[in-house]
């Protein structure tokens, strides 16, 4: 495996299997790529960045060391955990990319680039942590996405802050409450083209209800425009179920 393929992954070669490589939620995007779109379904292409990408960024930086002694100082009651959370932050952001990852980023972004005939493409870069979407735990909402990011300086600039809301107060103190080690989750940065999203709707659709476990139903909730309305509750969503044995009469 050559030192690219470590660092990247396009969306189209990964699945559900692959999170401890790029995470849950890029694990999925992938399965839906490789699966789905066989069947009509389009989903913006992309890639990801790798759990390996993460620790590289981390240990060029000499942040492992830093990042261990900077959480063993939380303490118990979290009284300080905005301070902590913010020195953290700080010590990633202040980081440089290493040369060889800081190319492969660049390179894949111009290929997606080239591949959907676009200058600097529109580009969504979303978070996606490898303790993410879980059985026992869910991460939703508390890492950072970053929408409309254009040119390679932004692109990288927005990684970098993916990597960094590894440890957002409300993700630390999740980790801590549910006994998560801080520093054996990575984080992966999805980059993905955006949509026009002043064109149709936008949502979450779960394959069962999520309320009761009921399996025939599909819940959707969705509303006009990004849909970071509906994950972050800025907006009251349009709610619909769909009984899925009726599908079948079609």
């Amino acid at each position: 495996m050559t030192a690219k393929q470590t660092l990247t992954f396009w969306f189209a070669d990964l699945g559900r299997s692959d999170g401890d490589k790029v995470g849950g939620k890029n694990a999925s995007l992938g399965e839906m790529v490789s699966r789905l779109q066989e069947s009509g379904v389009n989903v913006p292409s992309g890639f990801a960045t790798s759990a390996a990408a993460y620790w590289l960024f981390i240990d060029h930086n000499g942040l492992r060391e830093k990042l261990t002694e900077a959480m063993a100082g939380l303490k118990k009651d979290h009284s300080n955990l905005e301070e902590v959370g913010d020195s953290v932050r700080k010590m990633i952001l202040k980081g440089k990319f290493p040369g060889p990852l800081e190319e492969t980023l660049c390179e894949c972004y111009r290929d997606l680039s080239a591949r959907l005939e676009r200058d600097d493409l529109d580009v969504a870069v979303r978070s996606s942590a490898t303790a993410e979407d879980l059985p026992e735990a869910s991460f939703a909402g508390q890492l950072e996405t970053f929408l409309n990011i254009r040119g390679e300086r932004a692109l990288l600039d927005a990684i970098k802050r993916c990597f960094a809301s590894l440890f957002t107060n409300r993700a630390i103190a999740y980790r801590e409450n549910h006994g998560f080690d801080h520093m054996q989750v990575a984080l992966s940065a999805g980059v993905q083209q955006m949509v026009r999203a002043d064109l149709s709707a936008s949502g979450v659709m779960f394959s069962i209800d999520t309320e009761t476990g009921f399996p025939d139903v599909v819940m959707i909730n969705g509303t006009g425009g990004l849909g970071e309305n509906v994950v972050q509750g800025t907006v009251n969503p349009d709610a619909y179920v769909v009984f899925k044995p009726l599908l079948e009469d079609e």
